[in-house]
């Protein structure tokens, strides 16, 4: 049965068959899910949202057939640790880096190989970027300043404040011995937002709501260029701009202002390209970068040693993904270590920790990819019972085929 609830409905009056989408719902939920007595050979375990940030689930696949198998209530070590000796033959799990379903395989299948899914693997490249070394400007110049912590009125941002208090709440439970899923039921905090609280620093955590983009950025040449003539009304300058098709509002036009130096004659210097997008480009293949970025990369690369050994760790880093190298992983992880790289150093402590699972990862042909297409599938499975996907009806539309 495909269709329930109203859809359900309208298909069968076109057969002519009267039916309430009510008796479809019920109906749907009789009907008995597929019997799974013992696990598949090579399981597939992830989370997915029935509430984003306070109910979870869980979604088993059998992934030599790529079909799931069963829908756990909840997301802890526990509830996977339980299912598993209910559900023997398991020989390899595939899983992302997240410690629940690590300590449920060891402890419910330790027989089991773990394979930490290498794309998940790859996901963690923001950590394998140094910030790009500032450009010198002349003294004059009118640039912006580094602190952006503080809003239009001078007081601290709210997000920034929210992300401060949350890091040193998080830190503290973490300094008094509790674990990780106490501090989350504690704080009323999902597990992996604590988790990347608790292992990050608190620079780092802020860089995103210091540094992002300005709706005004398409007009930063103007702006500066009338700050440089002198203009330092920024009622003036909010007209000037409507005339030049800006269509927000008078504050932001103060709270864009704000951090700008005093403006002098002084023509703005060329930007020095933004992190997120040296990034992108040392991300990417050398071949697959056009000739004008190939140009500012080399630049930035010429300049800072730091990011040329970054460069050289994540070709190699990209190329054990692609060729199924995990035994070159040691010698990598000793080649970063002899580097002054501390992001680096960084999400090696961390691939450390779960050092078989990265292995197998990097090793065995085995991925995640048919567990997230899954997990897709249950978006949009949800979306269609936008308030009815309670977790007993959700399960049958994922677990009985159509």
């Amino acid at each position: 049965m495909a269709l329930a609830g109203r859809p359900g409905a309208r298909l069968a009056a076109r057969s002519a068959i009267t039916v309430s989408r009510s008796t479809l719902l019920r109906l749907l939920r009789a009907l008995p899910a597929p019997e799974v007595k013992a696990g598949p050979r090579v399981l597939g375990v992830d989370d997915f949202a029935l509430r984003r940030g306070h109910v979870y689930a869980t979604i088993l696949i059998d992934m030599d057939t790529h079909r799931p198998i069963d829908v756990l209530a909840g997301r802890t070590a526990e509830t996977f640790a339980a299912w598993l000796p209910a559900h023997p033959g398991v020989q390899v799990i595939c899983r992302d880096r997240g410690g629940a379903y690590a300590e449920g395989a060891r402890t419910g299948a330790p027989q089991a190989i773990q394979v930490a899914d290498r794309y998940h693997l790859w996901a963690h490249r923001g950590c394998l970027t140094e910030p790009t070394p500032p450009q010198p400007v002349a003294a004059n110049s009118v640039v912006p300043l580094p602190d952006r912590m503080l809003d239009v009125d001078g007081q601290l941002r709210p997000l920034v404040a929210r992300k401060q208090q949350r890091h040193a709440a998080i830190q503290q439970l973490r300094a008094q011995g509790l674990s990780l899923t106490a501090i989350s039921r504690q704080l009323g905090v999902c597990f992996r937002t604590v988790q990347r609280y608790a292992d990050a620093n608190l620079d780092d955590l802020l860089a995103p709501a210091i540094h992002r983009s300005s709706v005004l950025d398409d007009y930063a040449d103007y702006i500066h260029q009338r700050r440089a003539e002198g203009l330092t009304d920024a009622a003036v300058l909010h007209a000037e701009l409507q005339t030049r098709g800006w269509r927000g509002s008078l504050r932001t036009v103060q709270r864009y202002l704000r951090p700008l130096r005093p403006a002098t004659t002084t023509p703005r210097p060329v930007p020095a390209p933004k992190p997120r997008r040296v990034t992108s480009w040392i991300m990417t293949k050398p071949e697959h970068l056009d000739t004008e970025h190939s140009a500012v990369l080399t630049g930035v690369l010429v300049r800072c040693p730091a990011l040329r050994a970054v460069r050289r760790h994540v070709a190699e880093f990209a190329a054990m993904m692609r060729e199924l190298g995990g035994e070159r992983l040691d010698c990598w992880m000793h080649a970063v270590e002899a580097d002054d790289l501390p992001a680096l150093h960084t999400l090696v402590t961390g691939l450390r920790r779960d050092h078989a699972a990265v292995t197998a990862g990097l090793t065995l042909p085995y991925s995640s990819g048919a567990v997230e297409g899954q997990v897709n599938r249950i978006k949009a499975l949800k979306h269609t019972m936008y308030g009815r996907a309670n977790l007993d009806l959700l399960r049958q539309r994922i677990l009985i085929p159509h």
